[in-house]
C-alpha cells in the first residue's frame, strides 16, 4: 500500500455501498460500514475507531468479505449508538510490519496515511417529521417594503411615513450618530393578503416574516410588544385572515421569533416611559428586571452586539422563558392561531434548554410546526460560546438556514468552483439528519444581505455609502446569466429554496438598508420574473423528485457541476455551466435515449451552453403542457 495513493482505499459515506444509512443515523438504528483497499502484506487486523465527541476512542473489529477482480479486500463492520451526540471515525490496519490510518479527505473519499475523522451525527426522533414544507417553496417577506393594503397606517408620533414608495431607504445617521431605521413606507399585513394569488403564481408554499410584534424600528427586531401585532402593520386579525386564505391557497405562513433581546423601546425593559408599564430601566423591583443584566443601573446593561437599543434577555430565566415558552406564552399563542411555524434569529444566542422548550411549546398546539433556526455554519457541529449545539440532535430545530450552501452557490457564479460546491453539499448530507436536509432554508440573500443580482454584478465605484445608495448595476445582462444559474441550483440541490422579496423582479442592494428597498410592482425586470416563475413550476411539477430525492454528483471541476435527483421511481439531471465555453454533456445512464430540457421544454441536444444552467429529464417520463387549439 501506498501512503500517498488514496486509491488503494475506497470509502464514501454518501453512498450505501459503503455506508448504510446514509447521513445521520437514528439512537439504536444499525449502522453497516464497508471498506475496501488494495491488499497489504501479511493484514492482521482491520478496525473501526469510534469516537463520541470529547471521549475515549472505541475499537470496533471489521471482518473480511471479499475480494474482488481488481484485488481490493472488503471489510465490513455493523454497530448501534445507545446515546445521541457527535461521533467520529476513522479507519485502522494493522499488519506485521506497519499500522495504516484511514481518514477522509475534503471530500469526504478515503485517504490513506493523512485525512480528518469522517463525522456521525446520531439524533433521537422525538417529533413526527414535518412534511408539508419538504418539495415546496418559500418566500421571505419585509413586511414595510412589500406592498399597502388597504388604507395606510399610521400610528406612530416620532418616525418618518414616507410618500414615496421605492424611495432609498434612510441610511444617514442623525446628530447622535445614530442610524434609526424610523422610515416607514407602508406595507403592511392586509398587503401581503392581497398579493397571495401572485404568491401562488410563483409556486411558493411558505410565506416567511421578517418580524411583525409591535416595534418602534421598520425592521421589527426591537420587539415592543410580544404579544400584540405592530399596529403600523395591521392587527391580529389581519393575520388570522392572511393564515386562512394563505391556506386556502396552500400556503402556510412562518413568523420570525426574536427573543435573544428586546428593544429598549417596549413593555418589558420601556427606556423612554412610553409604556403603561413599570419597565425594567424605571425601577430594580420590575416584575422584567431579572430578565437583563445590568452592570450599572440603569443605563449601563448587556445588549445585543452592543446596540443600546437592544437590550439582551437572560433566556435562563424562568420567568423570561415562561413568558414565552410556557402553557400561556408567546410561542403557544401565535401558534394556536395557525401559523405553519417559526423561524428562530440567532439560535446560536439562545440556550439548548430555551430551544427545547420553545420547540415543545409549539408542537404540543400543531405537531406539523416547523421550527428552523438561523444558524449560519454548519449546524450540526456548530460551537457558539464554547458549548457544542445540538440543533439536529433530536427534540430541538426541524432545520436550519443553509448558508453553506448559499457562500458555494455564489461561489461558483462568480469564480466557477463545482468542486467546492459538491463538497459541500456533501457535507451537509454526511453531517445532516435526512429529515433536516429535506426542510433546509436554502437561501441566496437575505434581509441581512446584499442582493442577490448586486452580488452577481459589477456596480461600479462603491467606495461609500451616499455611493452604494444609488449604486446600478454596470453589467446587468452578465449579472442575469449569474442569477439565473444561481437560482437553477438554489431550487434544484436538497432542501427548500426560499426566495428573499423582489428578487424575482430585479431588486439590486447592498448592506442594510439597501437591501430593504420597496417591491417594484410596476417596474419588474421581465426577464428575470418569467425565470422566476418557470423555475417555480418546475419545482411544483418536480415535487416528487425534489422533495426527498438523493443528490448523486455526476460532474464537478472548474466551472462545471452536474448532479442527478433521484426518487427511485424517477431522476431529474441538472447541469451547470460557467467554464467559458460549451459542455458536452449526456449521463452516463442516459447514452442513447432522449433527454427533454425543462426550462425549454425541448429536446436536449446533449450541449450546455455557456453562461447557462439546464434541467433535464428522461422525455418518457416529461408530462408536456396539453396544446390549446387555435382560435378561429
Amino acid at each position: 500500500m501506498n501512503d500517498n495513493d488514496k486509491k488503494t482505499v475506497l470509502y464514501f459515506p454518501n453512498r450505501e455501498e459503503y455506508k448504510k444509512p446514509l447521513g445521520a443515523v437514528k439512537v439504536g438504528e444499525p449502522v453497516r460500514l464497508n471498506l475496501m483497499f488494495s491488499r497489504p502484506s501479511n493484514p492482521a487486523e482491520v478496525f473501526l475507531v469510534l469516537t463520541k465527541d470529547g471521549e475515549e476512542d472505541v475499537y470496533y473489529p471489521m471482518s473480511y468479505v471479499t475480494t474482488n477482480i481488481n484485488g481490493m479486500m472488503e471489510y465490513t463492520v455493523t454497530f448501534t449508538v445507545t446515546t445521541r451526540g457527535l461521533y467520529f471515525y476513522r479507519y485502522i490496519i494493522n499488519t506485521e510490519e506497519h499500522q495504516y490510518r484511514i481518514a477522509g479527505d475534503e471530500d469526504l473519499n478515503a485517504l490513506l496515511g493523512k485525512g480528518t475523522d469522517w463525522q456521525l451525527t446520531v439524533y433521537e426522533e422525538e417529533y413526527k417529521e414535518p412534511e408539508w414544507l419538504e418539495g415546496g417553496m418559500m418566500y421571505q417577506i419585509f413586511v414595510d417594503r412589500f406592498n399597502i393594503g388597504g388604507d395606510r397606517l399610521t400610528t406612530k408620533s416620532d418616525v418618518v411615513y414616507r410618500d414615496d414608495w421605492g424611495g432609498v431607504p434612510e441610511y444617514r445617521p442623525d446628530e447622535n450618530g445614530k442610524i434609526l431605521n424610523n422610515d416607514f413606507f407602508g406595507g403592511n399585513i392586509k398587503g401581503i393578503t392581497k398579493k397571495l394569488g401572485y404568491l401562488k403564481s410563483l409556486g411558493v408554499t411558505c410565506i416567511y416574516l421578517n418580524p411583525i410584534f409591535e416595534a418602534h424600528s421598520n425592521h421589527k427586531y426591537d420587539t415592543g410588544n410580544y404579544r400584540k401585532v405592530d399596529p403600523d402593520f395591521g392587527t391580529a386579525d389581519d393575520l388570522k385572515e392572511l393564515i386562512k386564505k394563505a391556506g386556502k391557497k396552500g400556503m402556510k405562513v412562518m413568523l420570525d421569533g426574536v427573543f435573544s433581546h428586546t428593544g429598549d423601546d417596549s413593555i418589558y425593559f420601556n427606556k423612554y416611559g412610553k409604556y403603561d408599564s413599570v419597565g425594567a430601566y424605571a425601577s430594580k423591583g420590575s416584575a422584567y428586571s431579572d430578565w437583563y443584566t445590568f452592570t450599572e443601573f440603569p443605563d449601563k446593561y448587556n445588549s445585543w452586539w452592543g446596540i443600546d437599543i437592544l437590550p439582551e434577555v437572560n433566556e435562563d430565566n424562568p420567568a423570561y422563558d415562561e413568558y414565552i415558552n410556557g402553557e400561556d406564552g408567546i410561542i403557544r399563542y401565535w401558534t394556536e392561531m395557525g401559523i405553519g411555524g417559526w423561524r428562530f434569529d440567532v439560535a446560536d444566542e439562545l440556550p439548548d434548554k430555551f430551544l427545547d422548550r420553545a420547540v415543545h411549546a409549539a408542537k404540543s398546539v400543531n405537531p406539523d410546526a416547523v421550527m428552523l433556526g438561523e444558524v449560519w455554519e454548519d449546524a450540526s457541529n456548530k460551537v457558539a460560546y464554547s458549548t457544542r449545539r445540538r440543533y439536529l440532535q433530536g427534540g430541538q430545530l426541524d432545520s436550519v438556514t443553509n448558508y453553506p450552501f448559499k457562500s458555494d452557490i455564489l461561489n461558483f457564479c462568480l469564480s466557477g468552483d463545482g468542486v467546492k460546491l459538491n463538497n459541500t453539499v456533501n457535507f451537509i448530507l454526511n453531517n445532516y439528519p435526512k429529515r433536516v436536509v429535506d426542510n433546509l432554508m436554502n437561501l441566496l440573500d437575505t434581509h441581512d444581505t446584499a442582493r442577490l443580482l448586486t452580488v452577481l454584478g459589477d456596480s461600479g465605484d462603491t467606495s461609500t455609502r451616499d455611493k452604494r445608495a444609488n449604486a446600478k448595476l454596470t453589467n446587468l445582462d452578465e449579472a442575469i446569466k449569474r442569477l439565473k444559474i444561481a437560482v437553477t441550483l438554489q431550487y434544484t440541490l436538497p432542501g427548500v429554496p426560499c426566495v428573499y422579496y423582489g428578487d424575482e423582479a430585479g431588486l439590486e442592494g447592498f448592506e442594510d438598508p439597501f437591501n430593504r428597498r420597496c417591491m417594484p410592482w410596476d417596474n419588474k425586470n421581465k426577464e428575470i420574473f418569467r425565470f422566476y416563475k418557470k423555475m417555480g413550476k418546475i419545482r411544483t411539477d418536480e415535487k416528487n423528485i425534489l422533495a426527498k430525492g438523493e443528490y448523486k454528483r455526476l460532474l464537478a471541476g472548474e466551472g462545471v457541476i452536474a448532479y442527478m435527483r433521484d426518487n427511485g421511481v424517477e431522476k431529474l439531471y441538472v447541469v451547470a455551466n460557467n467554464s467559458g465555453k460549451p459542455l458536452d454533456f449526456t449521463p452516463k445512464d442516459c447514452k442513447g435515449k432522449s433527454l427533454t430540457n425543462l426550462m425549454t421544454l425541448k429536446e436536449y441536444d446533449g450541449v450546455v451552453p455557456n453562461d447557462t444552467a439546464v434541467v433535464l429529464k428522461r422525455t418518457s417520463d416529461v408530462v408536456f403542457p396539453e396544446k390549446k387549439p387555435k382560435k378561429k
